[in-house]
């Protein structure tokens, strides 16, 4: 997998992102269960459930970094892996969190999951949601920051405050793609179905499809066109532009003027929303960290991983005992210079018996203090003079 394939501000094509809230007692245990069900009908080769903390501090195949670490409120790191078309490899990271403040029970645990292939990715392959949620109306694990929810429709506050404030926080800095459709009439059942089932299966949980009634025409094209610069036709539909803006986006473009909504396929909505989806988006607050994670944090290795992992490491320790080796070497080499100029220090201060001949020459033990003194500090240094003798009178 390829560590620097991504740019810092826009999502790579090969990697898929989703968050969202777990409303359930106990969220570990439904990624659990599902995780073990796939794995035996080996829709998925292998997965791990691992303890955040000691996934931080285990030894991975790649360097490490800061962000990298889950975080202080992770509760569970979960990985996958499983292979698409042609053998592809996908590999995926599910971290359950604590809400930052639990106010109440109906906060729910926050997931985040990344999904990176081996090449770009297609809408056709399985939702990496359902590698690790089941996929069930029973589960209640789509929920967005919101209270709207993936996999189906959500209905439009009636109040104008609350519509206001509810489309500033679904476009800014969303992990997901925001789809409004005005009801031109009150739909049958079949209408009334979430458009999203209709889209393909890695796009359908990247979706978010809200609705306005026949009577909220007016108010929502206004508020919208007040607070994000577009409009809905009666009957029609508009793709949300993301906060901050992707460069791409065309507002006229991404406006669909009829939508019929009577079960059956709305085939240019769904167009739409496909080339949105494969437009550059930069990346929202906390998608870079956890793809830093899944790709720097990894833990399930394949065989071939682990070979090459294991290789890698003996060239590491070989090469940091070489280096020990060699500073044990300089170090002893140092030592023996240092025993060396002492010893030569040491001999120089030891008294010399004098030759007969220096012995007159130099009769004067003052003389030969001063000569040792004169080796020890060397040749500049101003030698002592002799006590001078009071003249007699």
């Amino acid at each position: 997998m390829d560590k620097n394939s991504t740019s810092p501000t826009t999502i790579h094509d090969t990697a898929w992102l989703g968050r969202g809230r777990h409303l359930g007692p106990e969220p570990e245990r439904d990624v659990r269960r599902n995780l073990l069900a796939l794995k035996a009908a080996r829709v998925i080769d292998d997965f791990l459930d691992l303890d955040p903390v000691e996934a931080a501090r285990s030894t991975d195949l790649y360097p490490r970094d800061e962000s990298a670490d889950p975080g202080p409120l992770a509760r569970r790191l979960f990985e996958a892996r499983w292979r698409v078309a042609d053998d592809v490899t996908v590999r995926a990271q599910l971290t359950t969190y604590e809400p930052e403040s639990r106010r109440t029970k109906s906060e729910g645990v926050t997931w985040v999951l990344a999904a990176e292939a081996e090449q770009a990715w297609e809408a056709s392959w399985p939702s990496p949601a359902t590698m690790f949620w089941p996929d069930s109306d029973q589960i209640a694990w789509d929920h967005e920051r919101e209270n709207v929810r993936l996999r189906t429709t959500n209905r439009l506050p009636k109040d104008d405050d609350e519509l206001r404030r509810l489309l500033r926080a679904c476009t800014r800095q969303s992990w997901f793609i925001h789809v409004v459709v005005h009801e031109a009439m009150t739909p049958n059942a079949l209408g009334s179905r979430p458009i999203t089932a209709f889209l393909p299966p890695s796009l359908r949980h990247r979706v978010v499809e809200h609705r306005a009634t026949p009577e909220q025409a007016l108010i929502a094209d206004f508020v919208m066109k007040r607070e994000l610069g577009v409009g809905i036709p009666r009957g029609g539909a508009v793709i949300l532009p993301p906060t901050p803006q992707a460069p791409a986006y065309d507002a006229e473009y991404f406006t669909i003027r009829n939508v019929i909504l009577d079960g059956t396929e709305p085939t240019q909505l769904l167009d739409k929303i496909k080339e949105f989806a494969a437009l550059p988006r930069p990346l929202p607050t906390g998608a870079e960290q956890a793809l830093t994670r899944l790709r720097q944090g990894w833990h399930l290795l394949t065989p071939t991983e682990e070979l090459a992992h294991a290789r890698a490491m003996v060239t590491r320790y070989a090469k940091a005992l070489e280096a020990m080796t060699a500073s044990c070497d300089l170090y002893r080499e140092a030592a023996e210079s240092a025993l060396d100029a002492l010893a030569e220090t040491t001999n120089n201060n030891t008294p010399r018996t004098a030759s007969p001949a220096t012995a007159k020459n130099d009769a004067s033990p003052w003389k030969t203090l001063t000569k040792s003194l004169a080796r020890i500090r060397g040749p500049h240094t101003p030698q002592p003079q002799p006590p001078q003798r009071p003249h007699s009178q």
